[in-house]
């Protein structure tokens, strides 16, 4: 790739290139930034291990669809196929985990090649692209030509919308008793690309593919004009207000309490830009039977994949929920949605008042991120790793600005948080940036402090440390009666190490200094990390065990 970087030299000034220190966090920050801003998100690296160290970050970027330009050196042409010096076939490992690859071997092909690597990426659902550039390719000379690319043959990214599945799906909404409504991702990241039946009981669910395609806005008229209760995917949060008085909280495994139950008793369960993934449905086989399934997503794989469609609205979501909000009537649904804060109060009684306001003496992580959330005024962008501290966050931060949650959901990424951080503070500089972590998965990209440093980025890094990967401790408590195997950790002195990198620190361990401690962290002009020391061996509730029915979700 030298050759790349000896070209950009010219440059300098004009394009601003970042030396991560490790490849998977150079993957993750860009991540981050496409997330964040909405742009494409754009990492490089070297031939064999530079480039296999990327295919992390790209799995994780294709399965929670995020637009990345990928960019890899590679030996010269006449070298392929000799087990040369780092030579891998980075576009056979990559193919699985990526929308599109494609190996250059001619400088003349570069230009064509890029444009149609950003379009690929950021179009229809946007995902990683990976072009591989053969050192000869990168070194030889050509009259440049760019032009952009708006069209691939084949390949349909928008699928045309069609009426008459917009026309079914708004009957279904208008004549359910107890509709709910579920959001995913899909409706936020594109920014830039987009500028007679008489059922029971809806509900409305929230996915990814509300913020991929920029559609908060219709989401919320829809939901506010059919008065429907909103329920929200772990990507899906931020897409739809915390604050609302129709948001329920989250699916799943660790959701809420109230939209997990009413899964399995609404009429009419309206999807838009979610997967209906396992962590979200639990058994499959005793998942919303009762209910007629509304899904608008823009990637036809995922219509009836997973749970049959009895209306499929194959659209952009911005599109279709233009299209079906003049076609429904307005409703209200006041003793479906009293029945949501009735069991919301269940839940509040029985986990919530001891989570965020505990009687002993450790700090919990639930009443850390609750003060968080007061503090900021769920205004932040908050980046979190993988595990306990992911989903604690999730259910106790109040994301009340929109696209402010970046964590990994599909490929569930420890490490994934400070570089993800470090991204998004980039793409957007005027935001207050948070990566919350835990003591394990802070480690595992432990290295891009050095990136926070070289570049004097205002990142400001939680860390939630209870001594244990948590949630396989968890898990190892519940279902493998404590035996705690290989899930103990002795961590570093995370303030020695701060002081290393330059960076403000402090730890705490009493809640009598947390406050002030979360406070002087927000007011910091530059980088901070805070410690936390909580409790060794708390559990996060509800839980829906594996194989159970999201009905079944346990308080405890």
């Amino acid at each position: 790739i030298m050759p790349v970087y000896d070209a950009m030299y010219q440059y300098e000034g004009q394009i601003r290139h970042i030396l991560a220190r490790h490849e998977q966090g150079a993957a993750h920050a860009a991540q981050g930034y496409a997330r964040a801003n909405g742009k494409v998100g754009v990492a490089m690296a070297t031939s064999g291990p530079g480039a296999t160290n990327l295919i992390t970050g790209i799995a994780d970027a294709q399965i929670d669809s995020t637009a990345l330009v990928c960019i890899t050196g590679q030996v010269t042409s006449q070298l392929l196929g000799t087990d040369a010096f780092q030579e891998t076939d980075i576009i056979g490992i990559s193919l699985p985990v990526t929308k599109w690859s494609y190996q250059v071997t001619k400088a003349e092909e570069i230009p064509w090649a890029i444009a149609k690597a950003f379009y690929i990426a950021r179009s229809g659902r946007p995902g990683p692209v990976l072009i591989d550039i053969t050192k000869d390719a990168q070194m030889s000379d050509f009259e440049y030509y760019y032009e952009p690319c708006n069209d691939v043959r084949s390949y349909l990214p928008n699928p045309p919308l069609q009426m008459k599945q917009v026309e079914y799906a708004a009957s279904l909404i208008n004549n359910a008793k107890k509709p709910m409504l579920l959001v995913g991702q899909g409706v936020l990241i594109l920014l830039e690309h987009y500028r007679s039946i008489h059922l029971g009981q809806p509900m409305l669910l929230v996915g990814q593919g509300v913020l991929i395609g920029n559609a908060q806005e219709e989401f919320k008229a829809l939901a506010e004009k059919a008065d429907i209760p909103v329920g929200s995917t772990l990507l899906g949060l931020s897409a739809f207000p915390s604050n609302h008085r129709l948001f329920t909280g989250m699916l799943g495994m660790h959701g809420n309490y109230a939209p997990n139950i009413k899964t399995n008793d609404c009429d009419v369960l309206i999807s838009v830009g979610m997967r209906f993934d396992d962590r979200v449905t639990g058994d499959l086989s005793r998942y919303a039977k009762q209910a007629k399934i509304v899904h608008f997503d823009i990637d036809e794989a995922e219509i009836g994949k997973n749970l049959p469609t009895d209306a499929p609205v194959l659209a952009n979501c911005k599109e279709a929920l233009q299209a079906i909000l003049p076609l429904i009537k307005a409703a209200k649904h006041e003793a479906w949605l009293q029945e949501y804060k009735d069991l919301a109060a269940i839940e509040y009684e029985k986990v919530i008042e001891n989570d965020i306001h505990p009687d002993g003496d450790q700090l919990k992580m639930a009443e850390v991120v609750h003060l968080l959330s007061e503090l900021t005024d769920g205004q932040a962008t908050i980046a979190t790793d993988v595990g306990q501290h992911q989903m604690i966050t999730a259910r106790y931060y109040k994301y009340n600005a929109t696209n402010s949650n970046l964590t990994s959901g599909g490929l569930g990424t420890m490490g994934f948080g400070l570089p993800s951080a470090f991204g998004a503070k980039v793409g957007t500089p005027n935001k207050q940036v948070i990566a919350i972590s835990g003591d394990g998965g802070f480690q595992m990209n432990i290295q891009e402090l050095g990136t926070v440093m070289q570049e004097g980025t205002a990142v400001k890094m939680i860390i939630l440390n209870n001594s244990f990967l948590g949630m396989v401790r968890q898990w190892q408590e519940l279902f493998f009666d404590k035996r705690y195997a290989s899930t103990d950790m002795v961590s570093p002195n995370f303030q020695i190490l701060a002081d290393a990198y330059n960076i403000q620190n402090r730890k705490v361990e009493q809640r009598v200094d947390l406050k002030a401690a979360l406070q002087e962290m927000l007011d910091a002009d530059g980088s901070y990390l805070l410690e936390v020391i909580v409790e060794q061996e708390g559990n996060v509730f509800p839980m829906v065990p594996t194989g159970a029915s999201v009905s079944e979700v346990r308080l405890s």
